[in-house]
């Protein structure tokens, strides 16, 4: 059996400043999309996007994770609590983001960029779908190490009991995650991109990739004890998860028809 740490989550104290594992997990991962894609830029002269288009989208993109990540927690997850609350959607720092928020975010940021850029938003999606992964996998693992967003009971020799909770070994489901959205989901993406394909087609794949690994993870992630499971049996992270799956094999048809016709 194994015990959580119980890490500290502040990771670096300056003075009366603490920077928290995961704030500093989200920089990692902004920091892996601006060195990714700049590797990329230089080893394709026709790229569609350039080293100062990226700097600029990073801070777009930033943004959109940030306030579309918190305004998608309140929506999709406690509406009725902040409706009462709405003070507190302000206070980012006690915890409370959605990875569906924040998609959604980077989505309407990226059409805001290319539609001043005058650039493909579809085409520049490809670009950026293979940079995201590992940062999605950095973000679980600060999951893991605040000890938040553990998983169901299981009798399994890797399960771990997180002491904040009980005394029940767990599934670490934010390390499944780590291994499925953030390693698996990228060396996927990275290889498929590293030739020519249809646009649309590596969107297509990350819609397709995330969606299907959110949705088995959740299988084994404790339902959010505010909502618990929902219709079918799934759970709010699984409802969420499957028009993913769905509209990427859409979108992957149309591309890959379209090179064909």
């Amino acid at each position: 059996m194994l015990v959580h740490p119980q890490f500290d989550p502040i990771a670096i104290q300056l003075g009366p400043i603490g920077i928290h594992w995961y704030g500093l997990m989200y920089l990692i991962g902004f920091l892996g999309v601006l060195f990714l894609g700049k590797w990329r830029i230089r080893r394709n002269p026709d790229c569609i996007v350039s080293e100062h288009d990226l700097d600029d989208m990073l801070f777009y993109g930033a943004l959109g994770v940030i306030l579309g990540g918190r305004l998608g927690y309140v929506l999709f997850y406690q509406p009725d609590y902040f409706l009462s609350h709405p003070l507190e959607i302000f206070a980012v720092w006690q915890g409370g983001m959605s990875f569906h928020g924040g998609f959604l975010g980077v989505l309407a940021a990226m059409w805001l960029f290319v539609r001043k850029r005058g650039k493909n938003w579809l085409a520049v999606m490809d670009f950026v779908a293979p940079l995201v992964p590992l940062g999605l996998g950095a973000g679980r693992l600060g999951n893991f190490i605040n000890g938040e967003l553990w998983g169901r009971a299981t009798d399994l020799p890797w399960g771990v009991v997180f002491p904040q909770v009980d005394n029940v070994p767990r599934h670490p489901s934010q390390l499944y995650e780590f291994g499925l959205e953030g390693i698996a989901l990228f060396l996927l993406l990275w290889i498929y991109s590293s030739k020519p394909r249809p646009v649309g087609a590596v969107s297509a794949l990350f819609l397709i990739g995330y969606g299907a690994s959110r949705f088995v993870v959740e299988f084994a992630r404790e339902p959010d004890s505010f909502l618990g499971p929902l219709a079918l049996g799934m759970s709010m992270g699984q409802w969420l998860s499957l028009p993913m799956v769905l509209v990427g094999l859409w979108m992957l048809q149309r591309a890959l028809t379209a090179r064909t016709s």
